[in-house]
Protein backbone atom coordinates (compact mmCIF):
# COMPACT_ATOMS: atom_id res chain seq x y z
CA UNK A 1 0.00 0.00 0.00
CA UNK A 2 2.82 2.40 0.90
CA UNK A 3 4.43 1.73 -2.47
CA UNK A 4 1.17 2.56 -4.25
CA UNK A 5 0.77 5.81 -2.32
CA UNK A 6 4.37 6.82 -3.04
CA UNK A 7 3.91 5.97 -6.73
CA UNK A 8 0.72 8.05 -6.95
CA UNK A 9 2.36 11.00 -5.20
CA UNK A 10 5.37 10.76 -7.49
CA UNK A 11 3.10 10.63 -10.54
CA UNK A 12 1.19 13.70 -9.37
CA UNK A 13 4.44 15.56 -8.68
CA UNK A 14 5.85 14.71 -12.10
CA UNK A 15 2.58 15.71 -13.80
CA UNK A 16 2.51 19.05 -11.98
CA UNK A 17 6.18 19.65 -12.76
CA UNK A 18 5.65 18.81 -16.43
CA UNK A 19 2.68 21.20 -16.61
CA UNK A 20 4.71 23.94 -14.93
CA UNK A 21 7.54 23.42 -17.41
CA UNK A 22 5.13 24.21 -20.27
CA UNK A 23 4.10 27.56 -18.80
CA UNK A 24 5.65 30.60 -20.48
CA UNK A 25 7.82 32.80 -18.21
CA UNK A 26 7.22 36.44 -17.36
CA UNK A 27 8.70 38.37 -18.92
CA UNK A 28 8.79 36.24 -22.04
CA UNK A 29 11.87 37.94 -23.47
CA UNK A 30 14.32 40.68 -22.44
CA UNK A 31 16.79 41.85 -25.08
CA UNK A 32 20.29 41.29 -23.58
CA UNK A 33 21.97 44.11 -25.55
CA UNK A 34 19.88 47.24 -24.90
CA UNK A 35 16.96 45.85 -22.86
CA UNK A 36 14.52 47.64 -25.14
CA UNK A 37 12.62 44.93 -27.05
CA UNK A 38 9.32 46.23 -28.50
CA UNK A 39 6.97 45.88 -31.48
CA UNK A 40 7.44 42.12 -31.97
CA UNK A 41 6.42 40.02 -34.97
CA UNK A 42 6.48 36.23 -34.81
CA UNK A 43 7.08 34.02 -37.86
CA UNK A 44 8.08 30.42 -38.49
CA UNK A 45 11.53 29.97 -40.04
CA UNK A 46 11.03 27.01 -42.37
CA UNK A 47 14.72 26.33 -42.91
CA UNK A 48 15.65 26.46 -39.21
CA UNK A 49 12.41 24.78 -38.12
CA UNK A 50 12.23 27.34 -35.34
CA UNK A 51 9.99 30.30 -34.51
CA UNK A 52 11.64 33.68 -34.94
CA UNK A 53 10.73 36.93 -33.25
CA UNK A 54 11.84 40.11 -35.02
CA UNK A 55 11.49 43.26 -32.95
CA UNK A 56 12.43 46.91 -32.58
CA UNK A 57 15.61 46.89 -30.52
CA UNK A 58 15.25 50.22 -28.72
CA UNK A 59 18.38 51.48 -26.97
CA UNK A 60 17.09 51.73 -23.41
CA UNK A 61 20.57 51.22 -21.98
CA UNK A 62 22.07 54.45 -23.39
CA UNK A 63 22.08 57.70 -21.42
CA UNK A 64 19.56 60.01 -23.07
CA UNK A 65 16.90 62.41 -21.83
CA UNK A 66 15.36 63.08 -25.28
CA UNK A 67 13.97 60.49 -27.73
CA UNK A 68 17.27 59.59 -29.40
CA UNK A 69 17.18 56.25 -27.62
CA UNK A 70 14.15 55.12 -29.66
CA UNK A 71 16.01 56.17 -32.83
CA UNK A 72 19.17 54.64 -34.26
CA UNK A 73 17.62 51.23 -33.68
CA UNK A 74 18.26 47.94 -35.45
CA UNK A 75 15.86 45.00 -35.74
CA UNK A 76 16.63 42.30 -33.19
CA UNK A 77 16.03 38.57 -33.63
CA UNK A 78 15.15 35.97 -31.00
CA UNK A 79 14.53 32.26 -31.61
CA UNK A 80 12.31 29.59 -30.04
CA UNK A 81 11.42 26.00 -30.81
CA UNK A 82 7.90 26.29 -29.42
CA UNK A 83 7.09 29.93 -28.57
CA UNK A 84 7.74 29.47 -24.86
CA UNK A 85 11.48 29.96 -24.31
CA UNK A 86 13.18 32.62 -26.44
CA UNK A 87 16.90 33.19 -26.89
CA UNK A 88 18.57 36.20 -28.44
CA UNK A 89 20.13 35.40 -31.81
CA UNK A 90 21.33 38.50 -33.67
CA UNK A 91 20.21 41.64 -35.45
CA UNK A 92 18.74 41.47 -38.94
CA UNK A 93 21.05 42.38 -41.81
CA UNK A 94 18.99 44.98 -43.68
CA UNK A 95 20.63 46.49 -46.74
CA UNK A 96 18.58 49.69 -46.67
CA UNK A 97 20.51 52.33 -44.75
CA UNK A 98 21.00 55.34 -47.04
CA UNK A 99 21.32 57.83 -44.17
CA UNK A 100 23.85 58.15 -41.38
CA UNK A 101 22.39 57.13 -38.03
CA UNK A 102 19.40 55.49 -39.74
CA UNK A 103 16.49 54.09 -37.72
CA UNK A 104 14.57 50.84 -38.25
CA UNK A 105 11.22 50.40 -36.47
CA UNK A 106 8.28 48.02 -36.22
CA UNK A 107 8.77 45.23 -38.75
CA UNK A 108 5.89 43.19 -40.08
CA UNK A 109 6.91 39.95 -41.80
CA UNK A 110 4.95 37.46 -43.88
CA UNK A 111 5.91 34.50 -46.08
CA UNK A 112 4.57 33.88 -49.59
CA UNK A 113 5.71 31.19 -52.02
CA UNK A 114 9.01 30.66 -50.23
CA UNK A 115 9.92 34.35 -49.96
CA UNK A 116 9.75 36.38 -46.76
CA UNK A 117 8.49 39.95 -47.08
CA UNK A 118 9.22 42.64 -44.50
CA UNK A 119 7.41 45.98 -44.32
CA UNK A 120 9.59 48.18 -42.16
CA UNK A 121 9.31 51.71 -40.83
CA UNK A 122 12.38 53.70 -41.84
CA UNK A 123 13.49 57.03 -40.32
CA UNK A 124 16.40 58.88 -42.03
CA UNK A 125 18.54 59.48 -38.95
CA UNK A 126 18.76 59.52 -35.17
CA UNK A 127 16.81 62.48 -33.82
CA UNK A 128 16.03 64.19 -30.53
CA UNK A 129 12.36 64.81 -31.40
CA UNK A 130 9.53 63.40 -33.51
CA UNK A 131 9.53 66.07 -36.25
CA UNK A 132 11.09 64.08 -39.07
CA UNK A 133 9.98 61.93 -42.04
CA UNK A 134 9.01 58.30 -41.61
CA UNK A 135 8.28 55.92 -44.47
CA UNK A 136 7.51 52.24 -44.94
CA UNK A 137 9.94 50.21 -47.02
CA UNK A 138 9.53 46.76 -48.56
CA UNK A 139 12.31 44.18 -48.21
CA UNK A 140 12.57 40.50 -49.13
CA UNK A 141 14.59 37.58 -47.79
CA UNK A 142 15.08 33.86 -48.27
CA UNK A 143 16.26 33.21 -44.70
CA UNK A 144 14.75 35.94 -42.43
CA UNK A 145 18.27 37.09 -41.54
CA UNK A 146 19.46 38.92 -44.66
CA UNK A 147 17.10 41.43 -46.28
CA UNK A 148 17.17 43.08 -49.70
CA UNK A 149 15.52 46.44 -50.38
CA UNK A 150 12.69 46.41 -52.94
CA UNK A 151 10.98 49.79 -52.70
CA UNK A 152 9.72 52.65 -50.57
CA UNK A 153 5.94 52.47 -50.55
CA UNK A 154 4.01 55.40 -51.98
CA UNK A 155 1.41 55.86 -49.27
CA UNK A 156 -0.67 58.86 -48.20
CA UNK A 157 2.38 60.90 -47.10
CA UNK A 158 5.88 60.57 -45.64
CA UNK A 159 4.85 60.47 -42.01
CA UNK A 160 3.64 56.87 -41.77
CA UNK A 161 4.62 54.00 -39.45
CA UNK A 162 3.70 50.48 -38.27
CA UNK A 163 2.65 48.37 -41.25
CA UNK A 164 0.47 45.28 -40.81
CA UNK A 165 -0.08 43.04 -43.86
CA UNK A 166 -2.86 40.47 -44.12
CA UNK A 167 -3.82 38.10 -46.95
CA UNK A 168 -7.42 38.82 -47.96
CA UNK A 169 -7.60 36.11 -50.64
CA UNK A 170 -5.37 34.42 -53.21
CA UNK A 171 -5.03 37.60 -55.25
CA UNK A 172 -5.24 40.41 -52.71
CA UNK A 173 -3.23 41.57 -49.70
CA UNK A 174 -4.18 44.48 -47.48
CA UNK A 175 -1.90 46.69 -45.41
CA UNK A 176 -2.94 48.84 -42.46
CA UNK A 177 -0.66 51.54 -41.11
CA UNK A 178 -0.60 54.65 -38.94
CA UNK A 179 -0.96 58.06 -40.62
CA UNK A 180 0.66 60.43 -38.15
CA UNK A 181 -0.48 63.54 -40.02
CA UNK A 182 -4.15 62.63 -39.62
CA UNK A 183 -4.39 62.38 -35.87
CA UNK A 184 -2.51 59.06 -35.89
CA UNK A 185 -5.52 57.31 -37.42
CA UNK A 186 -5.35 54.01 -39.28
CA UNK A 187 -5.11 54.01 -43.09
CA UNK A 188 -4.87 51.11 -45.52
CA UNK A 189 -3.52 50.08 -48.93
CA UNK A 190 -4.09 47.11 -51.25
CA UNK A 191 -1.77 45.00 -53.39
CA UNK A 192 -2.17 42.10 -55.82
CA UNK A 193 1.49 41.03 -55.67
CA UNK A 194 3.03 42.39 -52.42
CA UNK A 195 5.24 44.74 -54.47
CA UNK A 196 2.86 47.35 -55.88
CA UNK A 197 0.53 49.06 -53.42
CA UNK A 198 -2.43 51.36 -53.95
CA UNK A 199 -3.33 53.62 -51.05
CA UNK A 200 -7.05 53.47 -50.20
CA UNK A 201 -7.34 56.11 -47.50
CA UNK A 202 -8.67 55.95 -43.96
CA UNK A 203 -9.74 52.61 -42.49
CA UNK A 204 -10.43 53.54 -38.86
CA UNK A 205 -10.73 57.05 -37.45
CA UNK A 206 -9.52 55.98 -34.02
CA UNK A 207 -6.27 57.38 -32.64
CA UNK A 208 -3.69 54.65 -32.16
CA UNK A 209 -0.75 52.82 -33.69
CA UNK A 210 0.67 49.34 -34.29
CA UNK A 211 -2.45 47.82 -35.92
CA UNK A 212 -2.52 44.02 -35.96
CA UNK A 213 -5.15 42.11 -37.96
CA UNK A 214 -5.95 38.42 -37.46
CA UNK A 215 -8.72 35.88 -38.05
CA UNK A 216 -10.11 34.01 -35.04
CA UNK A 217 -13.35 32.25 -34.20
CA UNK A 218 -14.90 33.02 -37.61
CA UNK A 219 -14.29 36.77 -37.49
CA UNK A 220 -11.61 39.32 -38.35
CA UNK A 221 -10.11 41.38 -35.55
CA UNK A 222 -7.76 44.33 -35.38
CA UNK A 223 -5.88 45.32 -32.23
CA UNK A 224 -4.58 48.88 -31.96
CA UNK A 225 -2.19 50.27 -29.36
CA UNK A 226 -4.09 53.21 -27.84
CA UNK A 227 -1.41 54.04 -25.20
CA UNK A 228 -3.98 53.22 -22.50
CA UNK A 229 -4.31 49.56 -23.24
CA UNK A 230 -5.26 47.93 -26.53
CA UNK A 231 -8.44 48.71 -28.42
CA UNK A 232 -10.11 45.97 -30.43
CA UNK A 233 -12.15 46.20 -33.60
CA UNK A 234 -13.99 43.41 -35.40
CA UNK A 235 -15.10 43.00 -39.00
CA UNK A 236 -16.73 40.52 -41.34
CA UNK A 237 -15.24 41.99 -44.54
CA UNK A 238 -11.93 43.68 -43.54
CA UNK A 239 -13.39 47.03 -44.59
CA UNK A 240 -16.02 47.96 -42.01
CA UNK A 241 -14.80 47.86 -38.44
CA UNK A 242 -16.74 47.91 -35.16
CA UNK A 243 -15.04 48.84 -31.91
CA UNK A 244 -15.70 46.65 -28.90
CA UNK A 245 -16.43 48.50 -25.64
CA UNK A 246 -13.68 47.02 -23.49
CA UNK A 247 -9.94 47.45 -23.96
CA UNK A 248 -7.44 44.75 -23.05
CA UNK A 249 -4.04 44.99 -21.31
CA UNK A 250 -5.05 48.27 -19.71
CA UNK A 251 -5.05 47.27 -16.06
CA UNK A 252 -1.75 46.23 -14.47
CA UNK A 253 -0.88 42.56 -14.17
CA UNK A 254 0.70 40.75 -11.25
CA UNK A 255 3.49 38.94 -13.08
CA UNK A 256 7.10 40.06 -13.18
CA UNK A 257 7.60 43.23 -15.26
CA UNK A 258 3.90 43.20 -16.25
CA UNK A 259 2.44 46.03 -14.14
CA UNK A 260 2.23 48.61 -16.95
CA UNK A 261 -0.07 48.90 -19.97
CA UNK A 262 0.50 46.54 -22.89
CA UNK A 263 1.82 48.02 -26.13
CA UNK A 264 2.28 47.31 -29.88
CA UNK A 265 1.60 43.60 -30.29
CA UNK A 266 1.59 40.63 -32.61
CA UNK A 267 -1.05 37.91 -32.51
CA UNK A 268 -0.35 34.30 -33.46
CA UNK A 269 -3.34 32.04 -34.08
CA UNK A 270 -2.05 28.49 -33.80
CA UNK A 271 -3.72 25.14 -33.15
CA UNK A 272 -7.05 26.81 -32.38
CA UNK A 273 -5.64 29.28 -29.86
CA UNK A 274 -4.75 32.96 -30.15
CA UNK A 275 -1.63 34.25 -28.41
CA UNK A 276 -0.79 37.92 -28.01
CA UNK A 277 2.87 38.97 -27.83
CA UNK A 278 3.08 42.51 -26.47
CA UNK A 279 5.62 44.77 -24.81
CA UNK A 280 5.57 46.65 -21.53
CA UNK A 281 7.68 49.33 -19.87
CA UNK A 282 8.05 47.77 -16.39
CA UNK A 283 9.26 51.06 -14.92
CA UNK A 284 6.11 52.91 -15.96
CA UNK A 285 3.76 51.30 -13.52
CA UNK A 286 1.41 53.88 -12.03
CA UNK A 287 1.99 52.98 -8.39
CA UNK A 288 5.81 53.06 -8.50
CA UNK A 289 6.96 54.95 -11.60
CA UNK A 290 10.68 55.11 -12.36
CA UNK A 291 12.41 58.47 -12.75
CA UNK A 292 11.61 59.92 -16.16
CA UNK A 293 14.43 59.31 -18.63
CA UNK A 294 16.12 56.73 -16.43
CA UNK A 295 17.10 53.25 -17.62
CA UNK A 296 14.19 51.76 -15.66
CA UNK A 297 11.81 54.21 -17.33
CA UNK A 298 13.05 53.34 -20.84
CA UNK A 299 13.48 49.58 -20.41
CA UNK A 300 10.93 47.35 -22.16
CA UNK A 301 10.29 43.60 -22.36
CA UNK A 302 8.11 41.24 -24.35
CA UNK A 303 5.21 39.54 -22.57
CA UNK A 304 2.77 36.81 -23.59
CA UNK A 305 -0.92 36.19 -22.89
CA UNK A 306 -3.73 34.19 -24.44
CA UNK A 307 -6.76 35.79 -26.07
CA UNK A 308 -10.22 34.31 -25.55
CA UNK A 309 -13.43 34.87 -27.48
CA UNK A 310 -16.33 35.24 -25.03
CA UNK A 311 -19.84 36.54 -25.80
CA UNK A 312 -18.73 38.07 -29.08
CA UNK A 313 -15.71 39.93 -27.69
CA UNK A 314 -11.98 39.36 -27.30
CA UNK A 315 -10.87 39.23 -23.67
CA UNK A 316 -7.44 38.75 -22.14
CA UNK A 317 -6.41 37.75 -18.62
CA UNK A 318 -2.76 38.73 -18.53
CA UNK A 319 -2.29 36.95 -15.19
CA UNK A 320 -3.52 33.56 -16.40
CA UNK A 321 -0.67 31.05 -16.90
CA UNK A 322 -0.01 30.47 -20.60
CA UNK A 323 0.79 26.96 -21.73
CA UNK A 324 2.15 27.33 -25.24
CA UNK A 325 3.64 24.93 -27.75
CA UNK A 326 3.40 26.48 -31.20
CA UNK A 327 2.89 23.98 -33.99
CA UNK A 328 4.49 24.28 -37.39
CA UNK A 329 2.05 26.29 -39.52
Amino acid sequence: MKRIIVSVLLLLFCTATDAQNKIAPKPLFDDPVYHGAADPVIIYNKAKKKWWMLYTNRRAAIIDSTVQWVHGTRIGIAESKDGRIWKYKDTASINYRPDEGYTHWAPDVIEHNGTYHMYLTYVPGTFKDWNHPRVIVHLTSSDLQNWNYQSTLKLVNEKVIDACVFKVNDSLWRMWYNNEKDGKSIYYADSKDLYNWIDKGKAIAARGEGPKTFYFEGKYFMIIDAWKGMEIFSSTDLLNWKKQPQRILENPGKGKDDQAIGGHCDVVVNDGKAYIFYFTHPGRRKDQPAARGSFDDKRSVIQLAELKYVNGEIICDRDAPVSIKLQRP
